[in-house]
This record gives structure tokens, C-alpha cells and sequence, in this order.
């Protein structure tokens, strides 16, 4: 299988586009062709790791990592990803649960796989790779566990300062000597710049190897497709229909891993995309230009994104948006209607939802009749609500039990350096930590 950037140029390997996170031209790496996806069974689907082994073997044909697969999927998929009914007084919905992982959010699916990925095709102490990623919550905490400790590794996470909340800020600044944690006066988009920036920077990223551990890499789309894999075809064989999904987003990372999955042949039905007061998204689905534009701070920080970067990828495979709105939908959430979902959640459906999960039974719950009725529902659950405990906390009037990994990590010394957004103030940090 070989993998070509979004803007064209060569092909590339799948090692290849794993360690550099981002191609030479700009673009993003995507497969060359989408190969058809065959499942066992839809009567006898095992367990995710059956389904993860059947649906990444074609993207790893010729790859080092091709006779490894069986080790990286069981070093990725050592937690539950449950599947929950949820009461409903009209039509079917289930929770995708994402947020049993070590840091509690799914990111730790894609996050744990990378690091699987590269600690295996790369080991060298004395030239060591470094992990570039830009966070608007829980991919930098996820990111720098996964690859905390690992020889030959090193993370770099740059985080909007004063824009995640207080859980999510120690666990993005809690580990090892190799994982340098960066509060940037500035917003995610920011953080994003300055990342995007330096891998653009040819003497660099030569010097730091550099590599990204964001969505815009393709090793952590490919497992995040894995998930929706298992759910749909696990409600197929059970039911004998084709689910819609109802993802929330900010960098369309985790969406278009759901949209790549019904592309291979996944029984997925309608996908709808639920944002926050970030419209850039919805707007664009409705007909406006695309306008990258400044983010607004919300209650859903992880979302707080103003230029997805993955709205790259999307475009390329689903087309513009006239194309694409016939593929997909996006729905904007604001934060009063956060947190009355939040409350709704709790009362109504006895579950605790982070304000990113309400964006998504947000949604749900305010389709139109036909839409909720026409085909069954999974919501995407995507953090644990532990982590957002000052805003849910005063809301559902009650005090949220720490999972066992967020309390490991909290207790862990925090440490951190400030700097402002600009290359400059990047790379004197790099060098102060790094040499």
C-alpha cells in the first residue's frame, strides 16, 4: 500500500508517512487506494482486535510493520470500548464509550497506536525522533503517555495556555524528561501554526527529526477508524441495519476516521458532525466559503478549533461543499445548550457526559422526528466528564468519581514552560531542553 499527500507529489511508504507526520509539500497523507474492507461474518464479529486485524492488513501490506501488526493492535487495544444502550422515548441509541483509556479520552486509541508504530520502526538513542503536537485538550496528555519513557522518542506538546481545564493542563505536563510541555500565550490555532510552521522548517525538523503525533498523521486516523469498524458492524449483525453516527469535533480528526471507515465498505449509515460555537464547519456545509477564522473559547475546549486541519482530508476524498453536504452533516452547539445537555443528560438518560459528548446527544436528541427514526444512532462519547469536573460538577449538583488512570495522573509532579506564540520563543525552548 503506498500513501499520497492531499496536494499531490510522490507516493510514499506507510513507514514513511508515519515518521513524517506531514508531507513534503504541505499536504496530508492519505492511501493511494481504498482498499475493500472484508470483516469475518456479520453474524459472528469477534473481538475489536479480530475486526482491527482484518481492516488494517491492506493498509499495511509492504510495510516493516506488516509482521508486527498483531503486537501493535494488542498493545493499542488493552482497555474496553463499550457499546451502551441508552433510554430513549423515541427511536434506538447507543453510547460509543472512548474514554476508558489512560488518559481518559479517546485520543488515547490513535495516541497509543502511533507510539506503537514508531517505537518499532525507530530506536536510536543518539538521534532520537521528535514528537511535534498541538493540543486543544487531550491529545497532548494522551500523546506524552503514550511515548513517555520510550527509547529513542521524544514529544513536544504545545497547549493554548489558560484555555483547557486544570485536569486536562497537569496531565499535558506530568511526565518524563523526554516530553517537553509548552503553555503558549495564545489559542490552539496558534499552537497549530507554530507546529505546522517548524515542520515546514527544512533545517529544523533535519536536526530534531521531527514528526507530528496530531490527526494530520496518518497513524492515528487509521486505528480511530478501527472503532467505528467494530460499532457498526457489531450493530449490523445484531440488528441488519447500518447505524448513523453522531461524532462531536474540532480538528475533524475523529470524524473523518468515521468517514474513511464507510468509505472502505463500513455499514455506517448518515454521519453528523456536532461542533461548538466554532462554526467554521457547519457554515462551510451550508454553503459559505471556507474562511479559516480566529477560535472562540468554549465549554468543549477540546474543540475549540477556528482551521481544521483535517477539512484537507475531507475535501480531498468527499469533495466540496455541495459534494461533501450530501455526505455529511454539521450541526453548531452553544454553550447554554451545553450545559442544558449536560443537565438533560444526567436527568433524563442517567448518564454524566463531558461538554463534548452533549454537543452529540445535543444533536441527538433535537433531530427532527424523520432523521431520529429513519435509522438506529451511536453517539460518540469522547472524555471522561472527570476531567471537566468545574463544569459539570455545578450542573448535575453532584461530584464526579475519579477513574483510577486520571487519579495516577494527577498525582504525578506537574512542570511546564511558558512561552509566547511565535517561532522564536519555539525554538529557544527546543533548544534550551533538547540541545
Amino acid at each position: 500500500m503506498r500513501y499520497i499527500s492531499t496536494r499531490g507529489g510522490p507516493s510514499v511508504t506507510l513507514d514513511q508517512a508515519l515518521k513524517r507526520g506531514i508531507a513534503a509539500d504541505g499536504g496530508l497523507y492519505l492511501p493511494e487506494v481504498l482498499p475493500p474492507i472484508i470483516l469475518p461474518e456479520v453474524t459472528d464479529i469477534g473481538d475489536i482486535d479480530t475486526t482491527a486485524r482484518a481492516f488494517l492488513s491492506p493498509f499495511f501490506a509492504g510495510s516493516d510493520l506488516e509482521t508486527h501488526l498483531d503486537d501493535i493492535i494488542a498493545e493499542t487495544f488493552h482497555f474496553p470500548i463499550p457499546l451502551t444502550v441508552l433510554p430513549a422515548a423515541s427511536g434506538s441509541c447507543e453510547i460509543l464509550e472512548l474514554y476508558h483509556g489512560p488518559t481518559a479520552a479517546f485520543k488515547d486509541v490513535g495516541a497509543g497506536f502511533l507510539a506503537a508504530c514508531l517505537s518499532r520502526l525507530e530506536g536510536d538513542r543518539e538521534n532520537p525522533l521528535t514528537i511535534l503536537v498541538a493540543t486543544s485538550g487531550d491529545t497532548g496528555g494522551a500523546v506524552a503517555a503514550a511515548f513517555d519513557g520510550r527509547p529513542g522518542m521524544r514529544v513536544v506538546v504545545l497547549y493554548p495556555d489558560g484555555m483547557v481545564s486544570a485536569r486536562q493542563a497537569h496531565q499535558l505536563t506530568c511526565w518524563g524528561d523526554n516530553v517537553l510541555s509548552l503553555a503558549v500565550a495564545g489559542t490552539f490555532d496558534d499552537c497549530q501554526a507554530i507546529v505546522k510552521a517548524a515542520m515546514a522548517n527544512r533545517q529544523l525538523t533535519e536536526k530534531h527529526r521531527f514528526s507530528s503525533a496530531n490527526s494530520i498523521n496518518i497513524g492515528r486516523l487509521l486505528p480511530q477508524a478501527i472503532y467505528y469498524a467494530h460499532a457498526s458492524a457489531l450493530h449490523w449483525s445484531r440488528t441488519g441495519t447500518s447505524p448513523g453516527f453522531i461524532v462531536p469535533t474540532g480538528n475533524l480528526g475523529n470524524a473523518f476516521a468515521c468517514f474513511l471507515a464507510r468509505e472502505a465498505g463500513m455499514p455506517i449509515g448518515e454521519i453528523i458532525l456536532a461542533t461548538n460555537a466554532n462554526r467554521i464547519i457547519s457554515d462551510y456545509l451550508d454553503g459559505a466559503d471556507w474562511d479559516p477564522r480566529a477560535s472562540i473559547q468554549t465549554l468543549a475546549s477540546a474543540m475549540d478549533v477556528g482551521n481544521p486541519s483535517n477539512m484537507e482530508r475531507l475535501r480531498h476524498v468527499g469533495g466540496e461543499a455541495q459534494d461533501l453536504a450530501r455526505k455529511v452533516r454539521a450541526l453548531s452547539v452553544t454553550d447554554e445548550q451545553i450545559t442544558q445537555q449536560i443537565r438533560k443528560d444526567f436527568d433524563e438518560l442517567n448518564l454524566v457526559s463531558c461538554p463534548h459528548t452533549a454537543t452529540a446527544t445535543y444533536v441527538w436528541q433535537n433531530l427532527d422526528q424523520d432523521s431520529r427514526l429513519s435509522q438506529d444512532w451511536i453517539i460518540v462519547a469522547t472524555a471522561h466528564a472527570a476531567k471537566f469536573e468545574q463544569i459539570v460538577e455545578p450542573v448535575i449538583g453532584e461530584s464526579i468519581t475519579l477513574p483510577g488512570v486520571l487519579a495516577e495522573i494527577l498525582r504525578k509532579p506537574s512542570q511546564f514552560i511558558p512561552i509566547d506564540a511565535s517561532m522564536a520563543a519555539f525554538e529557544t525552548a527546543l533548544e534550551d531542553q533538547f540541545g
